[in-house]
This record gives C-alpha cells, sequence and structure tokens, in this order.
C-alpha cells in the first residue's frame, strides 16, 4: 500500500494546535480513581475523563461508543468485522506534593507539555484519535476495522479491559502506547502485596507516605513520643518538637514503581533516620528493619528477593506507601519480576526476614507475559518506527504493566523516550511535573499513522 509520508506530516502541522488543545482538556479532569458509583464504576472523574475522551472522539468525526462506563473506543468501519485497535487509558495516579504549578492545568514550555497524564496517557489517547482521523479524513482503504480503545481504570487494576473482554470480541491485534519506543513484545510479573507490623506501637503516634502503590514516595511523614535534646537534621529531613512530640518529614525523589534507578524514596529516608536516632521502641526497630532492607535496594537484594532470568531485566521491588490502620503499620509492596520467581516466592522469603515482627500478605500477582519476536504484527511496528525515526532499534522487554498483557496478541509501543535526554523541569510520569516532548509526541502519531496503515496488509 503506498503511504504518502509528506500527506500525514502535513496533516500533523495542520492538527498541531488542536492535539494539545484535546490534550489539555483531558488533562483539566482529575481522574484519579474514586468510590464506585450505579454508573460510575471507578468514580465520578475517570467517567468524566472517558465521556469527554469520546466526546473529541465525535468532534474529529468519528463513530464511537460507551461500554458502560467501563471503557470505550472510536472506531473507522473497515472491509472486515475483525479488527486491530490501538488502546490507551484516561485515568491518572494521584498527584503527590512539590508540583511547580497546577497539575491539572496543561502549560508549555520550551517544547514540552506538563500535566498530569501528559504522558501516561492522555496525551497517546489523543494521538490515537487523531491517527483515525488521518484515516477517515484520507479515506485510507482498510481491510480491517480500527478501533482506539479508551481505558478508566489502568493504573489501578485493569478492570475496564477484563469488562471489556468478557462483553466485547478482542481485536486480532492490539498496541499500547504507554510504554517506552520502540516496541515492548514482554512484561514482568506484577506483584502487590503489604508487610504488617505484628509488634506493639509505642513510641509511634503516626507514620505516613506515598500516594500510589505503584509511585515512588517524594514525601514521608512520621510523629513519635519524644523528650530530650533535638536530634539533627540530615539532607531530606526535617525535624521539630513541641508538646512531648517530635515531627519528621523526609524528602526523595518520586518516580514509578517499575522503574525505580535513579529515585530516592521517602519512606526508606525516614525509616533510616528513625532507627540511626534511635527513635523508636525495640520492639518498633525490629520491624522498621525489615522496612530498612526493602528500602535499601530496589533490586531486592537487601531482603533476599533478588532475582533475573536473562530474559527480563532484574527484579525491582517498591515500597510505595506507608500508614498505620486499626494500630498496625501497613508497607506496600510492589514488585515486577522476571521468570525464575513469583509473588508467592517473594512472600515467603520476606516472611521469613521478618520473623515475628510483621506478616506478610499477597494481594495481587500477576505473571510475565512475552510475545515471540517473530510474529509478523510485532515486526511492522519495529520496522516502521525505524523507518520514521531512521534508528537500528531493537525489541526490548520491561518492568512496566500494560494493557498489552490482557490481551491474546498485544504488545506496548511507545511513546516514551527515556534515552532522549530531557530539561531538569520535565519530570517523569507517575512523578512530579510530568512531562512530554511536544516533538516526540508528534513523531509518534506518525508512526502510528503508518503502523496502522501497514498492518491492513498482515494476514488475520
Amino acid at each position: 500500500m503506498n503511504i504518502d509520508l509528506k500527506e500525514i506530516d502535513s496533516f500533523i502541522a495542520e492538527n498541531r494546535e488542536n492535539i494539545l488543545r484535546d490534550i489539555s482538556r483531558l488533562v483539566k479532569v482529575p481522574s484519579i480513581e474514586g468510590e464506585p458509583a450505579p454508573g460510575a464504576p471507578f468514580g465520578a472523574e475517570p467517567k468524566r475523563a472517558l465521556e469527554l475522551g469520546l466526546e473529541i472522539a465525535g468532534e474529529l468525526g468519528l463513530e464511537h461508543k460507551n461500554c458502560e462506563n467501563y471503557i470505550g473506543y472510536a472506531e473507522i468501519p473497515g472491509e472486515s468485522e475483525k479488527y486491530i485497535s490501538t488502546i490507551t487509558h484516561l485515568d491518572v495516579v494521584p498527584v503527590g506534593d512539590g508540583w511547580s504549578e497546577d497539575p491539572f492545568t496543561m502549560r508549555e514550555r520550551e517544547g514540552y507539555i506538563i500535566g498530569r497524564g501528559v504522558m501516561d496517557d492522555k496525551g497517546p489517547s489523543v494521538l490515537c484519535l487523531y491517527a483515525l482521523k488521518y484515516l477517515k479524513d484520507k479515506k485510507v482503504p482498510l481491510r480491517y476495522t480500527v478501533r482506539a480503545l479508551l481505558g478508566a481504570n489502568e493504573e489501578t487494576g485493569m478492570l475496564d479491559v477484563e469488562y471489556y473482554l468478557k462483553n466485547y470480541p478482542a481485536p486480532v491485534f492490539c498496541f499500547s502506547p504507554d510504554s517506552d519506543f520502540p516496541v515492548c513484545n514482554g512484561e514482568k510479573g506484577i506483584f502487590h502485596g503489604e508487610i504488617v507490623s505484628k509488634v506493639p506501637l509505642e513510641k509511634i503516634v503516626s507514620i505516613s507516605g506515598g500516594f500510589a502503590p505503584n509511585a515512588v514516595p517524594d514525601k514521608a511523614d512520621a510523629t513519635v513520643k519524644f523528650e530530650g535534646e533535638l536530634p539533627a537534621e540530615r539532607e531530606n529531613v526535617k525535624v521539630s518538637a513541641g508538646d512531648g512530640v517530635l515531627h519528621i518529614s523526609t524528602f526523595g525523589k518520586g518516580g514509578h514503581a517499575s522503574m525505580p534507578e535513579g529515585t530516592v524514596n521517602a519512606i526508606g529516608v525516614l525509616v533510616n533516620y528513625l532507627l540511626d536516632n534511635d527513635l523508636c521502641s525495640k520492639e518498633e526497630a525490629k520491624f522498621l528493619s525489615v522496612l530498612k532492607m526493602l528500602h535499601d535496594a530496589t533490586d531486592g537484594s537487601a531482603i533476599g528477593v533478588a532475582a533475573c532470568d536473562g530474559r527480563f531485566s532484574p527484579l525491582t521491588i517498591v515500597g510505595g506507601m506507608i500508614g498505620i490502620k486499626d494500630g498496625q503499620i501497613h508497607q506496600s509492596l510492589d514488585s515486577r519480576y522476571p521468570t525464575n520467581t513469583s509473588g508467592e516466592k517473594i512472600v515467603s522469603i520476606i516472611k521469613e526476614k521478618a520473623g515475628d515482627a510483621a506478616d506478610v500478605i499477597l494481594r495481587s500477582d500477576n505473571p510475565p507475559f512475552y510475545i515471540s519476536p517473530d510474529s509478523p504484527e510485532i515486526a511492522t511496528c519495529i520496522n516502521t518506527y525505524n523507518d520514521i525515526t531512521g534508528e537500528h532499534a531493537e525489541l526490548y522487554t520491561m518492568g512496566g504493566g500494560t494493557y498489552a498483557r490482557d490481551f491474546p496478541n498485544a504488545v506496548s509501543f511507545g511513546p516514551e523516550h527515556p534515552e532522549r535526554p530531557a530539561p531538569d523541569f520535565a519530570g517523569p510520569i507517575h512523578g512530579v511535573d510530568e512531562a512530554a516532548s511536544i516533538a516526540d509526541l508528534l513523531e509518534a502519531l506518525k508512526i502510528y499513522i503508518v503502523t496502522l496503515i501497514r498492518l491492513q496488509e498482515a494476514d488475520f
């Protein structure tokens, strides 16, 4: 099929400002999971974001459907009922502290857009809608129907896709623009759990930190019973005393739990400060020592769960949230693991390390998935990426979890470029001042348009 790249470039240039406008409209919706309600399975704001995403699809002249507020899609009908799909999500993680400006007001700076969801995953959602607009406007002949699925529960459970696949036929091939370029054909297992204290709380009055289990926290706080000379502050730690208690605030560098390299976990900073300054009882110290092993090494080596299989990158493990419930400290666990371990094995090892100081609870465990690099659909994706960028990039596997793992034939496919230098003000996904390069997003749109056209030649 002949593809006019100059025509695609012109389409993107003509629609640049509209694309940014529509991303901004979606960023304004604080679509963090809320309390389920009738007609709003994931809360009011994810529902509102989904409705807005479908409204934008309608404005672009696309057929669209709301699947009972679990998920929705825009569509360009083809000759066959079989369909190829993209899938992105309109829900976001909480914002946390430290943003330089309102996280739900998108702003531009030096070729970047900043706001919660600009990269994960509202920006890519708009790209997919405009890719379909190109197919419609240019009357591209379609052997297969093309759909752009818009999810509303990716960050906290993927129940949107579970509902969709129970009630609607699956695509013959699907790619998820919710990861790094070029193409990810495998994702690590994802284990979520908790370490729960079994010791009495004597000195610790309160402890809190983090805003999502799958994000490295950049702030944590504790209040402990205290008398005596004020302990010394240190880097990333502030203390104040009064009324028989000591207040401690610690600060770190946040990021996504699947990519903890370069982050600083504020809970780990807090645990070390409490232990180093003898600010807890002996029993509390036993429990905090378990947490210290967790936070001392994100590869799991300090707590004994390190693993590597040669196919995936080594295991990572992060404690994203901490708090007190019913007199017990709960520390969340998020591990992304290769094929030679499991959630059950991770729980067993940490339980042994914890002894009588803590219990370890398995909340969820999703095993790794891997698709052969010999798939012709994957070849189409990687070849298109390299043709457009002029690179010679290769497939990769990752620790992040995307919708791709829930479909029978799917991969994750951009649009992030962690290898490209970014300014200091540009924050990561799940982090403070989340940012996206406008040039990179527009390049991704070109890649997606060409890929969707080339996939029409595949035999499904």
